[in-house]
């Protein structure tokens, strides 16, 4: 198998394998799933059995009749040669309206799909069990759309027509690189380089640890707000998806605004640092980190944001300090940002007690938890765009793709210790324990979200499929339950990463907002008022008005007992998570 890929020996044979979906499935990383099923209903009924699941005899009944009777109409429009009318963005091309076959066989893939997924709905189990079905489905209904294969896809078999092979030439090459990578491409990443066009605005490192670099950034104003604003990104990716380039950096905006602007640069860890647990990323990450900017900017309080997962901690620090008796923040400000995990959203498919033990037995004890299995699971969530669209273009086509900085940061995976890691899944995912007060301990704490003292500005993304808007909603009740007049919620358009990076001077997508909180998400979304454009400006009016005084701005980096360690982003940012050849999953 390791040479399945290689161009050599038989044409024909070896094309066969390229053409082959298992092949590809395997290749992608994606979870392993069935073949195509008989379109009958014992079959599919055998298949949900083994999640527990049943699906009523007379909805298979009425489903299979539907479906009889629409691959009827099929049959007679192709005896007729008049070809089906396709809707599906992946067969709009001229292509697979020119000839009936292709066409009927895109459009016999489509009412398969309609009829697998409408059974997948039907299926009488437990909501968690029927996710998964459902998941399952849809892995094995994009898998296996005729657009993903050479052999099905008239778009590539025109195009090494008219390259002359040549198409077919480069999606090999493609897919060699890719197989050396360990991933599949989805941008030119050539186009960019950490520190020279990523990742750009100008700072430095003031701190480090084994854990992150503290990088304070250059004023671009005279004066500035009193009260610093630090960052908190996620851990499970790198830092400068807050910093791509100058015209979409929330750091750099952050900046022009007057704020003096401090950010978390998360270490890529190896085996050294295997057995690195939450406590450390919270005391010696956040906790350091707030410390650490409260000795430089000389304030009692600052302003911090956390996003995604670094919302998590920085929540979780937070409540740590306000039980110790201290209070560091003047404001809180958290991104499509979990506290209460009773919808993970799609990611609940990966969520069980079963996967949660594996995983404990494996890395609870030490260990790296691979940024590349991050990367996977979360294509896997999406894999018409993050997945087949690319090996379509890229392999089958022969194109190389675009340079894009946000699909470049995107691969730039990033690894997490076991422990660490384990503990998340398990106390926060699988138990939900952080949204009840005194459930779960950290350096010592009982963890209380509801006492941490500040105005807390909460933005959600509409189409969010990592952190459902009304799961960020939620916050909103947990902090500051007795005065949720402290609160604000912004729900923006576009997802979790695309909705968060969207500067005013786009003028793209829009946002809602609200005067005052609701009981419940839905409640506020009716009463909320849609403005067009990006929701950072209400966020830095947020920010303004808890900043404190204009005071001169700073003109240099640190102070005595923190000076500067070497230029932003620095080291940290530019570690790569440990490779694998895609070749290695057939070993």
């Amino acid at each position: 198998m390791n040479n399945m890929f290689t161009p050599q020996g038989d044409p024909q044979a070896w094309m066969a394998k390229f053409a082959d979906p298992n092949a590809w499935q395997s290749m992608m990383q994606m979870p392993q799933i069935p073949p195509m099923p008989q379109m009958d209903a014992a079959s599919f009924a055998a298949t949900v059995k083994e999640f527990g699941a049943t699906i009523e005899p007379s909805v298979l009944a009425r489903l299979q009749s539907d479906y009889m009777q629409e691959m009827g109409s099929l049959w007679q429009q192709m005896l007729t040669a008049k070809a089906p009318v396709i809707a599906d963005k992946r067969f709009t091309s001229p292509e697979w309206q020119s000839n009936p076959m292709f066409a009927f066989n895109a459009a016999a893939y489509l009412l398969n799909a309609r009829f697998l997924m409408a059974m997948a709905d039907a299926v009488e189990a437990a909501p968690r069990a029927k996710q998964k079905i459902r998941f399952a489905v849809q892995q094995m209904v994009d898998a296996m759309s005729p657009a993903n294969f050479l052999v099905t896809n008239p778009e590539a078999q025109q195009k090494i027509v008219e390259t002359k092979g040549e198409s077919l030439a480069k999606g090999i090459a493609l897919m060699l690189e890719d197989m050396q990578k360990g991933r599949i491409s989805q941008t030119d990443e050539s186009a960019f380089e950490v520190g020279r066009n990523v990742a750009t605005t100008e700072g430095a490192v003031v701190f480090e640890n084994e854990l992150f670099q503290l990088i304070q950034y250059k004023p671009l104003t005279k004066t500035v707000y009193e009260r610093p604003l630090l960052l908190v990104p996620p851990c499970i990716n790198k830092y400068y998806i807050l910093d791509l380039q100058p015209e979409n950096s929330l750091v750099r905006h952050a900046v022009e605004q007057g704020h003096t602007v401090f950010l978390v640069s998360w270490v890529n860890p190896d085996a050294s640092l295997g057995n690195k647990t939450w406590d450390d990323y919270i005391l010696d990450g956040v906790v350091k980190a707030l410390n650490v900017t409260q000795e430089i900017s000389g304030q009692e309080q600052i302003n911090a944001l956390g996003f995604c997962v670094g919302g998590t901690l920085l929540s979780t620090a937070l409540a740590l300090l306000t039980a110790r008796g201290e209070n560091p923040v003047s404001s809180l400000t958290l991104l499509t940002t979990f506290l209460d995990f009773s919808d993970p959203g799609v990611i609940e498919v990966f969520i069980d007690e079963a996967q949660v033990s594996m995983r404990e037995q494996r890395l609870g004890n030490g260990g790296l938890m691979p940024g590349r299995d991050f990367a996977s699971a979360f294509s896997s969530l999406r894999p018409n765009d993050l997945v087949w669209n690319y090996v379509k273009t890229n392999y089958l086509k022969g194109e190389q793709p675009p340079a894009f900085d946000l699909l470049y940061w995107n691969a730039d995976s990033t690894n997490l210790p076991g422990p660490m890691f384990c503990w998340y899944l398990r106390n926060l995912y699988l138990e939900n324990r952080l949204r009840t007060p005194g459930k779960v301990t950290v350096a010592g704490e009982k963890i209380d979200l509801s006492m941490i003292d500040a105005p807390a500005f909460i933005y959600g993304s509409r189409e969010d499929h990592i952190v459902p808007w009304t799961a960020a909603y939620e916050s909103v009740k947990l902090l500051n339950p007795k005065q949720r007049g402290r609160n604000k919620f912004v729900l923006g358009a576009s997802g979790h990463i695309a909705g968060v990076i969207n500067p005013p001077a786009k003028k793209k997508r829009s946002y809602w907002s609200a005067d005052q909180a609701s009981d419940s998400a839905e409640q506020w979304l009716a009463e909320a008022k849609e403005t067009p454009g990006s929701w950072w400006p209400e966020w830095t009016a947020f920010l303004a008005a808890n900043a404190g005084d204009q005071v001169p701005a700073p003109r240099k980096f640190g102070n005595a007992t923190y000076k500067p360690i070497e230029p932003a982003p620095g080291r940290y940012v530019k570690v790569k998570a440990e490779k694998q050849g895609l070749a290695s999953a057939f070993v």
